[in-house]
């Protein structure tokens, strides 16, 4: 995946993530979040780092991207300037601190195209987490991944962006091949194209369990689509609250 360029529209395709639902989640989780100490994995442009740094959490935010942390820097420094970034790989983890909680927001699990780099994920939230800690992460169903996706070619437009995404069934089960034409429009009112290939891939959700409980973890509830409802057979963003 070539990030520079994606960097650069990621805000506004996330427009319709309701991000504050995501902290109100993880504050009740917590029991308010004035202090503790959050663990924002696969941060991108730090879009809830900033969200939770707004209701007095202390956030450490990773991420893969070079080009996504350079935006995220740029949107908290003055506000947040106490805000840390850190260049890492989700599955390669490694920070100094404990944390009161760690999330993995907005399918970014997804990425990771093996149980072993999800099993390793876990370990290393598991090991940064205080005795007691949360970690809530989301993921594509597998309905998603499978049936919702496959309804491409999708399209999106707007007065700055233009996008054709077309999908593929991946190699692996439950994955998707994604390719992306980007049309960004210029000041001359000319626009630039530029091309992204995304892999994402899921897994049921008793796997994850599975995973979660042998990491050491207590599965505390699982739900679906941004509500407090248990998953169906047709939802498409499954939900995991579980704690160290």
């Amino acid at each position: 995946m070539m990030y520079a360029q994606f960097a650069s529209v990621y805000d506004e395709l996330m427009l319709d993530i309701p991000y504050p639902v995501y902290v109100d989640l993880i504050d009740t989780a917590l029991n308010g979040l004035m202090d503790k100490k959050i663990l924002d994995v696969a941060c991108g442009t730090g879009i809830l780092s900033v969200f939770l740094a707004e209701r007095g959490a202390d956030i450490t935010g990773i991420d893969l991207s070079e080009e996504m942390l350079t935006i995220a820097k740029e949107r908290s420094k003055d506000r947040f300037p106490a805000l840390t970034f850190l260049h890492q790989a989700m599955q390669q983890l490694d920070v100094p601190d404990k944390y009161d909680a760690a999330v993995i927001p907005i399918d970014s699990l997804n990425y990771l195209e093996n149980l072993q780099d999800v099993s390793d994920t876990f370990h290393r939230i598991y090991e940064a987490l205080l005795p007691g800690g949360l970690f809530m992460f989301d993921v594509h169903s597998t309905f998603k991944t499978d049936i919702l996706f496959m309804e491409s070619p999708f399209t999106y437009d707007s007065p700055s962006i233009s996008y054709i995404w077309e999908t593929d069934e991946g190699e692996e089960p439950h994955s998707v091949h994604s390719e992306l034409a980007f049309f960004v429009r210029k000041d001359d009112e000319c626009y630039v194209r530029f091309d992204e290939v995304h892999y994402q891939r899921t897994f049921p959700i008793m796997q994850y369990v599975e995973l979660l409980e042998k990491t050491g973890f207590s599965v505390e509830r699982i739900f679906a689509d941004w509500t407090d409802d248990a998953p169906e057979d047709e939802s498409e963003r499954i939900f995991f609250q579980v704690r160290k």
